[in-house]
């Protein structure tokens, strides 16, 4: 199952989706799985390859599985969210899979992302806002892995269209920033269309 956890309004501390991600992360198994993101997974031998160092941040990161995935390969990763829950569940993981990930609670719609990291995920969650601050938050050369669900009729029934990339709209978020597209694809299989993206940051943009 693929979910966008959707974060386009304007206003403080979303605590209705604090509370609605909280309940769906309380039952005693994992809400997406225990497995790694498939797109990350994938892509993890050219991530170690090109990225100019070893600092990761993880945006929306749920219950920790991609965190987790990306310290077990060396990773110093930061993880952020909006649920108490999905994050504890993630730091009981860590520590019982025995890496360490700094995960951290936070309101998406009124982070500033102060570190600099080699390497970004921005998975199953959409805030154009912020995607700029991610861009300025990696470190020369250093690569954002995007991969998020795109509008379908079946979705525009019962999300809000702002809350859906378009088709062929996270290329277009991208061509134009400083540095290249590695990868990109669109998926429109399914119930669940989705776009995913490789981008590395140019190394003479600071």
């Amino acid at each position: 199952m693929h979910i966008c956890k959707n974060a386009n309004r304007i206003g403080g501390f979303l605590e209705d989706d604090r509370i609605k991600w909280n309940l769906r992360y309380q039952s005693d198994g994992f809400y997406l799985g225990e497995n790694t993101s498939p797109f990350l997974a994938r892509e993890i031998s050219r991530i170690k390859r090109l990225a100019p160092g070893a600092t990761a941040l993880d945006i929306a990161c749920g219950e920790g599985r991609n965190s987790i995935f990306l310290a077990h390969h060396g990773f110093s990763v930061t993880g952020v969210d909006i649920s108490d829950v999905g994050l504890a569940k993630a730091a009981a993981r860590a520590a019982m899979e025995g890496v360490e990930v700094d995960f951290r609670r936070v309101d998406l719609e009124q982070y500033e992302i102060i570190e600099r990291y080699d390497l970004i995920l921005n998975f199953n969650f959409l805030l154009r806002e912020l995607i700029p601050k991610e861009l300025m938050a990696l470190r020369p050369g250093g690569l954002l892995l995007f991969d998020t669900i795109m509008e379908s009729p079946q979705l525009l029934a019962n999300h809000k269209q702002s809350y859906l990339l378009r088709h062929g709209e996270l290329v277009r978020l991208f061509e134009n920033r400083a540095g290249k597209i590695l990868f990109s694809e669109e998926s429109h299989s399914g119930e669940m269309p989705t776009a995913r993206l490789l981008f590395q940051k140019s190394l003479n943009d600071s």
